[in-house]
């Protein structure tokens, strides 16, 4: 009797996880000097990997500080998904749809933590959108949601950088959600954590201004990549963003929007009135 009442909290464990508990363990793509390199963030210590962590974590025995660097999006993805109107905080008296709303951002848009949002000059109603970004690890198509989590090698905090005129006038969303600077990510991505119970919170010059857990999630993440990989295929590297909770408000230039993902981290971007053409990623 002792030995199956020690097994029961490790089944639940697995059951709440969603599979075999992993360690927790935060990755950063970042520059140093002229090199760009991935690596395993401990403390304030990077430990250099050979490649990119879906193909490898073999470490290069080469460490730098944290405050050396310059930390990049956590991936150079080929893809970004997103989904809308996936919480009913933020779908409001809707009813919900009966398949996960996708729509496309660009690699062209993402900007890391720290990087500046572009308020263009005929923009007028700028709006922050936190969410939880799926990292895809190998490639994925036609996947079944039972074997999901199999493909989703970590998460990162996002901001799906909203302007809502151009949401409301143009023919599709590409200005409004996929212009230069509108989808700040980062600053690290994590794997081992439990992604489907995950406060993700939004702040607003400090004050909160979004907050809900993941589990919350009208479609969760294992349904989202099983539905998008049946119709778009996934590579390592890959980002989706999962949707955004409750209300959303306008931002101005020199605000600061942060974006937390428990036990994830905090993505910070200001907002600046200048074009700012620059490559930021």
């Amino acid at each position: 009797m002792q030995r199956i009442s020690l097994l029961v909290p490790a089944i639940l464990l697995l059951v709440a996880t969603g599979g075999l508990a992993q360690d927790v363990t935060k990755y950063v793509r970042y520059q140093y000097g002229s090199s760009v390199s991935y690596g395993v963030l401990e403390g304030n210590t990077i430990h250099e990997l050979r490649g990119a962590p879906f193909d490898s974590t073999q470490r290069t025995g080469d460490t730098v500080s944290l405050s050396q660097v310059r930390l990049l999006t956590p991936t150079e993805p080929r893809m970004v998904i997103a989904v809308g109107f996936n919480y009913q905080s933020h779908l409001g008296d809707r009813s919900k749809a009966a398949h996960p709303g996708l729509f496309a951002k660009f690699p062209t848009s993402l900007i890391p933590h720290d990087g500046t949002v572009t308020y263009y000059e005929d923009a007028t109603d700028l709006h922050y959108e936190g969410e939880m970004v799926l990292i895809i690890g190998k490639t994925a198509k036609n996947v079944s949601e039972f074997d999901a989590p199999d493909y989703i090698f970590a998460v990162a905090p996002g901001n799906d950088i909203s302007e809502r005129e151009w949401q409301d006038n143009d023919l599709q969303w590409l200005r409004a959600k996929g212009a230069d600077t509108f989808g700040p990510v980062g600053p690290v991505m994590v794997s081992g954590v439990n992604y489907n119970d995950l406060l993700l919170e939004t702040r607003l010059n400090g004050e909160v201004k979004q907050s809900q857990r993941t589990r919350d999630l009208i479609f969760n993440s294992s349904e989202i990549v099983s539905y998008v990989s049946k119709y778009v295929t996934l590579e390592a590297g890959d980002m989706i963003f999962t949707g955004t909770p409750g209300s959303t408000s306008a931002m101005q230039p020199g605000d600061v929007v942060e974006v937390e993902l428990e036990g994830v981290g905090v993505l910070q971007n200001t907002i600046d009135k200048r074009q700012r053409m620059t490559d930021q990623q």
